[in-house]
Order: structure tokens, then sequence, then C-alpha cells
């Protein structure tokens, strides 16, 4: 299903070049006021234990019933990877022995996903793309957290977590560097935010990894692989992979075997350590869960679904650059958060859509809008311009009220004081100047007190790029640019 995938990068070793293999395991806690198995509330942030209802805290007796809010973001999420959906999936129990795992098992997915084979288009910054397989998306519930520093001598255990239900989206082994693998999981993230199935926050633990690498020989069978659990940002991903590369290649060109085996990575050091051998499928001793029936559903209700998905990042992008005639960057900044391709859309709502101002719009949000938001350190919903305030500012440039320079004044204003920018530019006085004799003055007067350089114009005609910013400096950058340069073309005999 899923396209080719390129070796775009290959670690020198001191016996020749080496190929990591990635594969990742993306965990994303489903955008659902309740939990999977149980009606406890999902909130981040609570006193500990305050969350956790009967069926959470697995006293006896207490039976599961699926939550078909986290069914519907599941299926919703599979089409917007291009997945199979499944009609017909099982939960199973996966048993395995954690203070903060009360029933002792997990209730999970194994051989029935609810989702199957499916894939994503990455755009790598080198403008590349790749195409990485998705193996399947299945539910299963979280564990609780145990807390190891409350007390000198004790461990806590906070079950708020315990039954929240999560997505587990799978990718085939695609994946053939860190910066490969950084950008599948910015793309896997802002799919989800499109979707409203996952809020992506990875410093709340609602999206983190499990990553698996190997490394090989380029041509070989692929090596064996450890796994490192819950990675919870794409900057450590990165981080993780480099160092856990590095690692094998270093064992193997001394001769060494690589144990497969599960580690945790350290961000304090940038290193990864052994955390215990890994598990096979047949450690955790699987089986249908005797308490919930197969999870079914019709095609007209996956339909339903499909029909309601909202426009995603690559098709949102193509149409960008189709009828706005924007890059693919620009296009690229603008999808990369939904938020940010409704503001640039709601800026050409207030200007009618008109081709003329899709790339000015761009540039504006993109360079100026975003470059002070990021200065500020505020997200997109929390700026001081609102999208109309921009789109006046972005129209009385176009219509020759304002230059250029002017409205980046003007945003400043508009920025700090709020208000309209029309009536800021009226009282403030900071029209362009268009009447062609009063900037026809100011070009006279600054010739003819620069004689030397007006008669070097014409062997140099670079040169009248200085009598322009002349002319504008003089004119306070009101005087209009285009009748600048036209007037002193023919001024210089140009």
């Amino acid at each position: 299903m899923n396209a080719p995938v390129k070796t775009s990068k290959l670690i020198k070793g001191a016996t020749g070049d080496w190929e990591v293999v990635i594969g990742l395991e993306v965990h994303a806690q489903v955008s659902s006021n309740a939990k999977l198995f149980s009606g406890a509330a999902t909130e981040f942030g609570g006193e500990p234990n305050a969350h956790v209802s009967l069926v959470d805290a697995a006293m006896p007796g207490m039976l599961p019933v699926i939550n078909e809010e986290c069914v519907r973001q599941a299926i919703r999420t599979g089409l917007g990877l291009n997945a199979q959906i499944n009609l017909r999936s099982v939960f199973d129990r996966k048993n395995y022995f954690y203070p903060d795992l009360p029933q002792g098992y997990q209730i999970s997915q194994y051989k029935s996903p609810v989702v199957g084979e499916g894939q994503v288009k990455v755009d790598l910054p080198d403008g590349e793309s790749i195409v990485v397989g998705i193996e399947r998306l299945h539910l299963e519930q979280d564990a609780g957290k145990s807390l190891h520093d409350q007390h000198p001598t004790a461990s806590y255990v906070d079950l708020n977590r315990s039954g929240v239900a999560l997505m587990e989206i799978v990718s085939k082994p695609d994946l053939r560097s860190s910066e490969q693998a950084k950008a599948y999981v910015s793309k896997l993230r802002t799919i989800l935010r499109y979707l409203g199935t996952c809020d992506g926050d990875m410093e709340k633990g609602s999206l983190r990894a499990d990553v698996n690498v190997s490394v090989r020989k380029p041509g070989d069978a692929l090596g064996t692989r450890c796994e490192i659990k819950n990675v919870n940002s794409v900057r450590f991903i990165g981080q993780a992979i480099e160092y856990e590369a590095r690692r094998q290649i270093g064992i193997l060109e001394d001769g060494g075997t690589v144990d497969q085996e599960t580690r945790l990575f350290d961000a304090v050091k940038g290193e990864t350590r052994s955390m215990r051998s890994k598990e096979e499928a047949h450690d955790y001793r699987y089986f249908p869960d005797p308490d919930l029936l197969p999870l079914e559903f019709s095609q007209d209700y996956v339909d339903a679904l499909k029909a309601e998905l909202p426009e995603l990042p690559d098709a949102k992008m193509a149409r960008f650059i189709a009828e706005f005639g924007l890059s693919a960057d620009d296009a690229g900044v603008l999808v990369a958060e939904r938020e940010s391709a409704e503001f640039y859309e709601a800026v050409l709502a207030v200007l009618g859509n008109r081709e003329r101002d899709g790339k000015l719009a761009a540039n504006w949000v993109i360079n100026e809008l975003f470059g002070r938001l990021n200065k500020e350190s505020l997200a997109i919903a929390a700026s001081p311009v609102s999208a109309a305030q921009l789109a006046a500012i972005i129209d009385l440039i176009g219509e020759g009220t304002i230059s250029g320079k002017i409205a980046k004044d003007l945003f400043e204003i508009i920025w700090v004081e709020g208000g309209d920018p029309r009536e800021v530019v009226e009282a403030r006085g900071m029209k362009q100047v268009t009447d062609l004799s009063a900037i026809e003055k100011v070009v006279d007067d600054i010739i003819a007190a620069n004689p030397d350089k007006a008669a070097q114009v014409a062997a140099k005609p670079a040169m009248i790029g200085w009598f322009v910013g002349q002319v504008m400096k003089s004119s306070g950058g009101k005087a209009n640019p285009q009748a600048v340069n036209d007037l002193l073309k023919s001024k210089l005999g140009l």
C-alpha cells in the first residue's frame, strides 16, 4: 500500500555505512469526556485519584462498558490515515503486573484491531516526501501512574489516568532517519488535531511514542531492534534515535550482538538505558476479553463518519496552492496547525477571497503575525490582532492607501493599542502620498542636492535604488514607491 522508502541518510561507522530502521508506536489519548470503559472524567490535572470509578479501580464484579465516542474517534482517525476500517474487531486482555495497573491486565486489541493498514504522506525539511505505512490502529486503556518522589520510602499510585482511552498507531518500519521520524510524528499530530481526535499535547502525555530502532548494513536483513518507551517530545524522539543507532553500531562493530530489550531515554543525559528484556506477544498471554463482545458496526456507520470529516492538511495545502498561488513552503507553514489555516482563511474571507490578496495575506500572516506571536510566545488564539484587523491592513495596502512600510508601522499600533486600522490611518495622517506634484518636488530636491550621484546613474542604473531610498526617507515613507520610481527614471534619463 505504501510507496518504496528512500534511503535518505546513512550513518558512517568504523567499518563502513550503516542504515537505521525505525518503526514508531504512537499512543494518542482519545479526545473524549469519559474513559474507554467507564464514565469517569478524563480531564488533566485533577487531585490524585479524583477521577476514578469502581471499574477503573478494578473492584470485584465491576464490568467494562464500551464508550461509543471513543470508537467513533478511532474510526475517524483511521479514515484520516487512509486506512482500512475493520467492521468487526475484538478486545483482548494483555496480562502484565504493575502497581499502577489494578486489574493485572490491560484491555487492548491484538489480532483484530479496529483499524488496519493505512498510510501517511510526510513532507521532509529538505523538500522531499515519503509515504509511511500504518500497520494498525487499536484502542486500549491507559494504566495509572506510580509516583516515586512523594515519600522517602514509599511509592504512591495515582489512578486518574487508569482506563483513559488510547489509540495506539503502529507504523511499518519505513523510517530511515531521526529527521524522518520527527517529521512523521509532527504530521501525525497535525492530522489528529485537525480531526479533533487527540489534542496532541505531548507535555501532558496526550501523545507519546515507543520508538523501535535497529541498524543494518544497507541491503541486509533487518537487525535486532530495541524499543525506547514513552518518549514525550518530537525533539527527544530525534535524540533517542541518534543515540540508540550509534550505540548499536558500536556494539556490532566491536563484534558483539544487540540484545532485544526495552530501554528508556534519559533527556538530561541524552542517552538511552536498559529497562528490561523485551517481551514477545506470547509473554502477555493475550486472550479475548470475556466481559466484552466483539465490536461490530456497519459500513453505513463508517460512511456517515467519513462524510463529516473536516478538510485535512494535505487537501488544504493542495487547495491553498491551487486557489491562492502559494508556494508549497508557505502553504505548508499555514496548514501545519488547524488554527493557523483557519486564521488565514478568515483573513481571506474578509478580503472576499480575491486572488490578488492570497499571496499578500500569506506573507503577512506568516512573516508579521507568526513572527510576532513567536517572539512573544503567544498562541494564535491569543493574537492581539484579529483576522478582520489584519485583513483591513492588507486591504489598505492593496488599494494603495498605505505603503508596505507604513503598513508595518500600522500593524505595530494595532498590536499594541487595538482599534480600526482605517480609522487609525485617517486619524494619524498615515495615508500614502499619491499626488505626483508633491512627490515630484521631493524628487527634484534630492536630485539637486546630489548632482554627482545623478551624473553617475546613467553608467550605474542600480544607483537609482539609493535615490528611491532618499525620497522615501524624506517623505516619511508616505510617497508611493511606484510613482517615485517612475519619476526618478524619467528625470535621470533611464
